[in-house]
């Protein structure tokens, strides 16, 4: 039977309140509340005909007995509860007036940033954390198949260490979190060339995921980023706990199935149009958006995309950007 959408929509505005110390307050909400007992970013509903500043300011006022001045746009989540569809819209605030306490009857609670995760929270607020902690760009390796095709000898190996040199110049631009992806290399010299990729990575500290294929990720001590048609392969979540697991979605159902399997994050799309796939149209951004409120977990977009549509990204309620072309190097 097809699931039908509740037809009630709620905007709500919230804040990243961070003191001197890079704490960040938190507020539980109370017994009689709607999800009693989570603890969520503070703020509330904005009322129509309102601002999200000027809502956020009047409800920090209300709740916690603070003027602030409300900062720059950390996410805007879309999300799907059972009763509604709602959308928080959530802006950092570094400087206020007075001293927050809990006017309604609410616990309050400073929080390292680090520590974040460990508080529970409504699905909407889940991906607020991801997008304080986590990368906002995963960079996915072009396909080194097609660079070194028909090469052997000294010349193979002058493209891959260029394929090489290349990575460690993406992340010198601070890129963290890299998916390495080669569906038409030699397996083995794939195997040879993604162990150097991968100690390049963790030299650096960067998080780093093999696409696809299990045996070398585990050989590597590398995460593991499933295809879209792995995910119906697996009952449990196929990689240690201490490991990265993401994997690549283009509908609900595959958000759904990579959420079941625990998958720390996915990336969703194609958003817009790309060269590899000149005959496909993206799905667009309001089709994201409309897809990502059915689960609480960091999605990346990714299709046709650079840095420069980073804020459209977290405007539709994207961890960030996922792509190639447009954070490769070269």
């Amino acid at each position: 039977m097809t699931e039908t959408p509740p037809t009630r929509f709620v905007r709500v505005v919230a804040g990243v309140i961070c003191d001197a110390r890079g704490r960040i307050l938190l507020a539980q909400r109370t017994g009689a509340s709607d999800l009693g007992g989570l603890w969520e970013f503070p703020g509330g509903k904005i009322d129509p005909g309102e601002s999200p500043e000027h809502a956020l300011a009047r409800e920090l006022d209300e709740e916690l007995g603070i003027q602030a001045e409300v900062g720059e746009a950390v996410i805007t989540v879309p999300q799907m509860y059972p009763d509604k569809r709602l959308t928080l819209d959530v802006r950092h605030v570094t400087r206020w007036q007075g001293n927050p306490r809990g006017r309604e009857g609410q616990a309050l609670l400073w929080v390292p940033p680090r520590k974040l995760a460990r508080y529970r929270m409504p699905p909407a607020d889940r991906p607020v954390v991801a997008a304080l902690q986590q990368p906002d760009r995963y960079l996915v390796t072009p396909d080194v198949g097609p660079l070194t095709a028909g090469l052997t000898g000294a010349e193979l190996e002058v493209a891959e260490q260029s394929w090489l040199d290349a990575l460690e110049r993406a992340l010198a631009t601070g890129i963290s979190r890299v998916q390495l992806r080669a569906p038409s290399a030699d397996p083995q010299r794939w195997a040879r060339l993604a162990a150097s990729a991968v100690e390049l990575c963790q030299r650096i500290s960067a998080e780093v995921l093999v696409n696809g294929d299990l045996e070398l990720a585990a050989r590597l001590g590398a995460g593991v980023h499933l295809r879209s048609d792995q995910l119906g392969a697996h009952r449990d979540r196929p990689v240690d706990p201490g490991l990265p697991l993401a994997a690549s979605c283009h509908t609900v159902d595959d958000l759904r199935a990579a959420e079941r399997l625990g998958c720390n994050f996915v990336v969703l799309g194609n958003v817009l149009p790309t060269a590899t796939h000149p005959g496909r149209k993206g799905i667009g951004w309001e089709a994201f958006a409309a897809m990502r409120e059915h689960v609480s977990m960091p999605i990346y977009a990714i299709g046709g995309l650079g840095i420069q549509q980073m804020d459209q990204a977290r405007l539709h309620g994207a961890q960030g950007i996922a792509a190639i072309r447009g954070l490769w190097a070269d």
